[in-house]
């Protein structure tokens, strides 16, 4: 009975293996897990961990404080960089912790630093005795240790793998080299085919289904030494041992390649728009990614919070890094960090997980951001993540036309009902004193039909009043040159010629608004300005604004003033096109920031 309970397990489970290994036909497929993940952790761990940051009691010799990148600025010699091996305690090191806290924190894969640009394997390899193991005089295979916890706990492996850079190969890239002379393409071919393919074929053969591999060009590799001919190689090598493991732009090819799953944004940048293709960013928890000592710039739960959810909000994921001590702990500033995000998505994970954003626009709503899942062909969950907690205790929704089935506040204790009202476009729903959650609280707004959505209305700004400016406008091809705010001065469009902006308003309620303008002109002329709504015209002449102070004694900067243009009569609640043209003459420069309509008494 033994014997045949065995050889049944033993079917089972190379029937599995066997499943797992069919490769997924396309992309979508093949990525499909990865956008259902959303959360996943970066671990930046190796020779330069033993560092700390600091080189014989001098720090890293970059502003950026990036820690394992001290080698190259510090230009320490191989020789005495391997003699970091020494500092790292063995008997403390163990990589199922990491794998245990991602899953408390809510992560559902683990990218780790296979090889970073110093040229140091971490695991046993046996292309380069310049490996973690071989150094450190170890038998242990950290690599082989974080496969099998992470199998055990369920959660996915992928490997970081530097393959432009390798400080420690005679013909591996150098950023110096610019300065000394570049190795030969020969000689660089040299280093790709005894280095780089024999590790990553290590890497793929090893250690289990691998779920992505993690490459780290950041600019295009026509501006490198690498030839695409090589990229080919490698993306040639992964789909024949392992079809189904992703591979990130940084390899060096755009996502219109077929063969890049998802594109990498730069560090810690997030999305800006809805992409309709999968897409990460890869972030710190503090400043460096790998352990520095000198570490005084951790983000705060909010924030790490809040860039998740902006990024799932526009189709995207957050890939968090921690930086592990060469004993393998991880600073209590990010295991308290981890260990909150994990408790708040034990609760909200569902507006994550499997979770995407509406092509509504991308931070139209002051109050927080939306994600949404799809329950079936025609029920729907949409999440508005609020991170500011409205003080009138009304949180206003823009865009979405279909009404609500039931809304509901996801408290500790679970959810509690809301109540509502609705215009058009514009939702409110009446919260209670106290918000669902002290970093991020989630609304869950249920919908029994398909949404149907209003892209072009103008959002509600929290406490009432519409905010008209260069982002929202009707006229997507506007001629007009938009500035982002640059520090001191407002986000604005140039108006140099005459020309007309148009808006999409929904007004709730018949009555009198106000209309503000605010603007610079940057002339010593008048430029006259008529704002409109159907049957209704408000004109007047912009008067120069001149500068204002931005800091005594240092610097002034353009200034921006707010004039009220008139009052308008609002007949009856629905919509209203508002329009503003200006009337530049030649060479008058006005920059304009934004019409402010609020209804008097508000």
């Amino acid at each position: 009975m033994k014997l045949i309970i065995t050889t049944l397990l033993l079917s089972l489970i190379l029937t599995t293996n066997m499943i797992s290994a069919q490769p997924l036909n396309t992309r979508e497929e093949r990525v499909k897990w990865f956008t259902d993940a959303r959360f996943g952790m970066f671990i930046h761990w190796g020779l330069y961990s033993a560092a700390e940051g600091i080189w014989k009691g001098e720090r890293l010799r970059n502003g950026n404080n990036y820690a394992e990148w001290i080698r190259y600025r510090n230009r320490i010699s191989r020789e005495e960089y391997g003699t970091l091996a020494s500092r790292f305690n063995w008997s403390r090191i163990n990589p199922e912790e990491w794998v245990l806290l991602a899953k408390k924190a809510g992560m559902k894969y683990i990218i780790i630093t296979a090889k970073h640009h110093d040229g140091v394997a971490i695991w046993n390899s046996k292309t380069s005795d310049y490996n973690l193991s071989k150094l450190c005089n170890t038998d242990r295979d950290v690599i082989k240790e974080l496969s099998n916890a992470c199998r055990k706990n369920g959660i996915k492996l992928a490997f970081y793998y530097s393959h432009w850079l390798d400080w420690e190969h005679p013909y591996g890239w150098d950023h110096n080299q610019e300065i000394t002379g570049k190795v030969s393409d020969e000689q660089y071919n040299q280093y790709w085919q005894e280095k780089v393919l024999p590790q990553l074929r290590e890497l793929l053969t090893n250690y289990g289904d691998i779920a992505m591999l993690w490459f780290d060009m950041w600019v295009d590799y026509k501006t490198t030494i690498v030839k695409k001919e090589q990229l080919e190689q490698v993306i040639k090598l992964i789909r024949e041992l392992q079809p189904n493991c992703l591979i990130n732009s940084r390899l060096g090819l755009a996502v219109s390649n077929p063969d890049i799953d998802f594109e990498t944004m730069g560090d810690n940048q997030f999305g800006a728009y809805y992409q309709n293709y999968a897409w990460e960013t890869s972030g710190t928890i503090a400043h460096s990614w790998g352990y520095n000592a000198l570490e005084n710039q951790w983000k705060s739960t909010s924030q790490l919070l809040q860039s998740l959810i902006d990024n799932v909000s526009l189709n995207g994921g957050f890939t968090l890094n921690i930086g592990p001590r060469a004993d393998g702990t991880v600073p209590y500033e990010g295991t308290r960090r981890l260990e909150d995000m994990g408790a708040w998505l034990s609760k909200q994970g569902e507006s994550i997980y499997g979770s995407t954003g509406l092509p509504l626009r991308a931070d139209q709503n002051d109050w927080g951001r939306i994600t949404t899942k799809k329950l079936d062909v025609a029920r729907q969950n949409v999440f508005l993540q609020v991170y500011n907690w409205p003080l009138d205790h009304v949180l206003r929704l823009t865009g979405i036309l279909s009404t609500p089935l039931r809304i509901e506040l996801v408290t500790p204790t679970g959810r509690k009902q809301l109540k509502f009202t609705q215009n058009g476009p514009l939702t409110h729903i009446h919260l209670p004193e106290e918000q669902g959650n002290p970093f991020v609280s989630t609304i869950v707004v249920q919908y029994a039909q398909p949404l149907e959505l209003d892209e072009q209305v103008v959002a509600e700004s929290g406490f009432g009043g519409f905010s008209l400016n260069g982002k929202n406008n009707s006229d997507s091809s506007s001629k007009y040159e938009l500035k982002d705010f640059d520090g001191t001065r407002p986000a604005h469009l140039v108006i140099n010629t005459p020309g007309q902006l148009t808006w999409k308003l929904y007004a709730a309620e018949a009555g009198k608004y106000k209309v503000d303008l605010s603007f610079h002109n940057a002339i010593r002329n008048d430029i006259e300005c008529t704002v409109s709504v159907p049957g209704q015209t408000l004109s007047q002449q912009l008067k120069p604004t001149g500068q204002v102070v931005v800091e005594p004694h240092d610097y002034n900067t353009d200034e921006f003033v707010n004039t009220r243009m008139g009052i308008i009569n609002i007949p009856k609640k629905g919509y209203y096109q508002v329009s503003v043209k200006f009337s530049p003459k030649d060479r008058e420069l006005l920059f304009f920031n934004n019409i402010w309509i609020n209804k008097e008494g508000k």
